[in-house]
């Protein structure tokens, strides 16, 4: 028993309330080391004849990843507090695991030995909005999505799509557009829009800017964009703004003053300023977003810039009734201002989602005190590399997914933002090298995964493009030019995600099976009633596969989902042939 590899900490990913009555427990152990665990658990306070009072409950190895096992169970303390260690058992000893260390036989003479979580209040779960768990985004660049009045285009700008787009270049995307396009994203099954910055900027990304209260004039005006909430929301599409408060644009009122007045300026605490006087080159004399001169890292620290963006927090949620910020940069923004921001908003509108860019292990903006999800690009990492790249075998990235989900809690993977490419990153035709059964194969992936998913624009009728600015091609809207199998094939995944609630959120995620002969991979989803059996064979042959049944559980009939065809099972498994690079999703009922 390799003693060192164990590892538990209470109060994060390992030990969190999932409701106001159940605790999630999970202890991770060295990959294939440990035979069984049991949670030794009970009330601190419980004592008899001097001797303190548990319970045992066996864990469940849940997942792997390249060097670790999970175990897990879930407990409901009968009085909402808990101490609890752990049993582990190999094929040589049994010990103890409790927070002061390891032990032969189980102290019961004092409740300090052990992890403690000292009460379940209800206000610390995490509480994500319940509508999240079941939206499917699609995120627009409004500069590129439709040109529907050119009256407001910017100078210069350029026939749609008549040429290859540019950090520069424009093309006239605005709200109207995207207005009469709210019927097509509708029929999609979209039930959430993510839109990059609308707010007064000079590019044509808007992430330096210039006005935080005033829309960009080359999108409409503000009751354009209440229209377009409005009619979104009367499709059951809910909106989300994405805004930068890490830094502003080089033209911001309050940089341009600090430009003109130097150490004079009211504005000069507003930034982050080494030197006076500022310099640009050849290297900035200020903080930045990464090196740029002209993104000004705002001080958030300071009460005047911390009121005011709060205050375009509260603004658009008040004024216009948003659902969601995506928060540019937001791992460097310090915490005390999320925790603010958190509040001012969701004093507004309860169930607004918020929603942080971070790139990286994230489980410190996720304690519920400042965001509900990050995007996760840790998701999107494993993903493009094991269905696109064919760079990790099934085996390798059945673990680089579990350890993303072991990673976070429960109830923080229902509403993580699982997208697969963005306007950061190359479209995903060009990733997979343009092969569409692998496309088809990720975003059946994709679609049945826990989480929140999110569509680039014109992923779903193959548009392409490498990297930023490549990715950020203006939509084609002619059909003959679209990819309709495509957009078919996405339609139909996520009408299925939304009819069967285990292909989204509801039950337990186990991999069961990563072949890297056949390459492929099989992972199953289950509540008290139902199986889902999902099978990916990501290979050049067609495969066949055996897929037990545990009929002692009263399983009696399986659905072919993708293709509408129902069987009764005669014994205590089934075979499935795929084709190759092909997916399969069984529903099994009682």
């Amino acid at each position: 028993m390799l003693k060192e590899a164990i590892y538990h900490r209470p109060k994060n990913e390992f030990a969190y309330a999932y409701n106001e009555n159940t605790l999630h427990i999970t202890i991770r152990t060295k990959k294939n080391d440990i035979d069984s665990i049991n949670l030794i658990f009970g009330d601190p306070y419980n004592w008899k004849d001097g001797s303190w009072q548990v319970r045992k409950k066996s864990m469940a190895k849940k997942g792997s990843d390249s060097l670790f096992d999970y175990w897990f169970t879930e407990v409901s303390p009968e009085f909402r507090r808990m101490r609890y260690g752990f049993e582990l058992s190999d094929s040589k000893e049994t010990v103890y695991y409790t927070e002061k260390g390891y032990y032969e036989e189980l102290p019961l003479d004092d409740t300090a030995y052990y992890f403690c979580f000292p009460f379940l209040n209800k206000i610390d779960v995490f509480q994500a909005p319940k509508w999240v768990k079941d939206t499917v985004w699609y995120q627009i660049f409004p500069e590129r999505f439709a040109n529907g009045n050119v009256k407001n285009d910017p100078e210069g700008t350029l026939a749609w799509g008549s040429t290859e787009p540019t950090p520069i270049n424009f093309f006239g995307g605005d709200f109207e557009g995207i207005i009469e396009h709210l019927d097509y994203l509708e029929d999609l099954g979209i039930s959430g829009i993510y839109f990059t910055p609308i707010f007064k900027a000079a590019s044509n990304h808007k992430y330096d800017t210039i006005d935080y209260f005033e829309i960009d004039p080359q999108f409409g005006d503000k009751e354009t964009f209440k229209k377009l909430v409005s009619e979104s929301h009367k499709r059951g599409i809910r909106i989300m703004l994405d805004a930068v408060f890490n830094h502003s644009g080089y033209y911001f009122e309050a940089f341009q003053d600090v430009l003109k007045n130097g150490e004079k300026s009211k504005y000069k605490d507003w930034f982050h300023i080494r030197e006076f006087p500022i310099q640009t080159e050849p290297m900035p004399n200020y903080d930045t977003f990464a090196f740029t001169p002209f993104m000004p890292k705002l001080n958030t620290e300071n009460p005047e810039v911390k009121e005011y963006l709060l205050e375009v927090g509260r603004y658009w949620v008040r004024e216009f009734d948003i659902d969601g910020w995506r928060l540019d940069v937001a791992n460097e923004v310090d915490h005390a201002f999320w925790r603010d921001f958190r509040k001012e908003v969701k004093a507004i509108k309860e169930d607004v989602y918020i929603l942080g860019e971070i790139w990286h292990d994230s489980m410190a903006w996720l304690q519920g005190d400042q965001f509900d999800a990050v995007m996760n690009y840790q998701f999107t990492s494993a993903t493009l590399n094991f269905f696109a790249k064919d760079k990790i075998s099934a085996k390798q990235f059945t673990e680089d997914i579990q350890h993303v989900i072991y990673s976070y809690p429960k109830n923080v993977n229902e509403v993580a933002f699982n997208l697969l490419g963005s306007h950061d990153t190359e479209r995903i035709q060009n990733t997979a090298n343009f092969d569409q059964n692998k496309i088809k194969q990720m975003l059946a992936f994709q679609l049945s995964f826990p989480g929140s998913p999110c569509i680039y624009y014109g992923d779903e009728i193959g548009l392409t493009g490498s990297n930023d600015p490549g990715c950020r091609k203006c939509m084609v809207w002619d059909e003959e030019q679209q990819d309709k199998e495509l957009y078919n094939h996405v339609k139909k995944l996520v009408a299925l995600r939304k009819n069967n609630p285990l292909l989204a959120n509801d039950g337990e995620l186990s991999f069961i099976e990563a072949n890297d002969q056949t390459n492929h991979i099989i992972y199953t989803k289950e509540n008290d009633h139902e199986l889902l059996v999902c099978i990916m064979n990501h290979s050049k042959e067609a495969n066949t596969y055996t897929v037990p049944v545990d009929l002692e559980k009263g399983y009696r009939q399986y659905k072919d989902l993708w293709n509408d065809e129902s069987h009764t099972l005669e014994s205590p498994s089934f075979e499935v042939n795929v084709e190759p690079y092909g997916f399969r999703f069984y529903q099994l009922t009682k």
